[in-house]
């Protein structure tokens, strides 16, 4: 078998092999290492939804600066006031399979500071911000909400620097168009007081906790890499023991002397 592995067509076939099962094993680890990222943060978010809501001026003192880490899926209670006239409108959130967006509304605290506030769903609207018919109680409310870290950049409109839709709560975005400083985290609202008047926006419900497929994608390139490297063995193995082209010439030969 190592005698045969020296013939240039089976050098190329291991090279392909080697080439083709490192790359299955190197998707396989890079699945699991996404694995384990989504178990740390559903371990995560189930220590901060365990803990009691703390107000979040005691979580985040004034003049502290917040370590987003550690102040991350913990509930708050937040008291202030809504600056509805710099709204935002989240576009493309469903709310049980009915199509619609989520409003971002800057809550300001007595200390002069704001966090954003996902206040739910709304269907969709032609309306820019403020969105009718969500308009939120006037003066001062208290929320419970969830603080959740900012998402990556999306898609903004009219454009980048004034901003009234986008795709993704980019908090370090949307605070550049704030005129007073914002927690760089955002807050999803869980309960109200007062209660929103007419019902909308509909407090939307966190994401669910899953481990999506990143372990049957993992087991999958893992099969794929053991296939090749298994298919190349077989295939050698077979070509060891099947009989070269000259010593089928000579028995033919032998055949028809016979």
């Amino acid at each position: 078998m190592l005698r045969r592995l020296r013939e240039p067509r089976w050098l190329v076939l291991l090279a392909i092999t080697i080439v083709v099962s490192a790359t299955c094993i190197r998707l396989g680890l890079w699945q699991l290492h996404r694995l384990h990222e989504r178990r740390a943060y559903n371990e995560a978010v189930r220590v901060g939804l365990s803990r009691p809501p703390i107000p979040l001026s005691q979580l985040v003192p004034a003049g502290a600066r917040p370590d987003e880490a550690a102040i991350e899926y913990r509930r708050v209670v937040v008291t202030g006031s809504y600056d509805v006239s710099r709204e935002f409108v989240l576009y493309g959130r469903a709310l049980n399979e009915r199509p619609g967006n989520h409003v971002l509304t800057p809550l300001r605290m007595p200390d002069g500071r704001a966090v954003l506030v996902d206040r739910g769903w709304v269907p969709f609207s032609t309306s820019g911000p403020p969105v009718t018919g969500a308009t939120p109680p006037a003066g001062r409310v208290t929320v419970i909400a969830v603080l959740e870290p900012s998402d990556p950049p999306g898609k903004v409109g009219p454009d980048e620097t004034h901003i009234t839709t986008t795709t993704t709560v980019d908090v370090p975005a949307l605070s550049r168009q704030l005129p007073y400083q914002t927690l760089p985290v955002f807050a999803w609202l869980q309960s109200q007081s007062p209660a929103q008047p007419g019902g909308i926006p509909s407090p939307a419900p966190l994401p669910p906790l899953s481990e999506g497929p990143h372990e049957g994608y993992m087991l999958q390139w893992f099969a794929f890499a053991a296939v090749f490297s298994g298919g190349f063995i077989v295939l050698l193995s077979r070509g060891t023991h099947a009989p070269s082209p000259a010593a089928r010439e000579n028995e033919e030969r032998a055949h028809v002397d016979v």
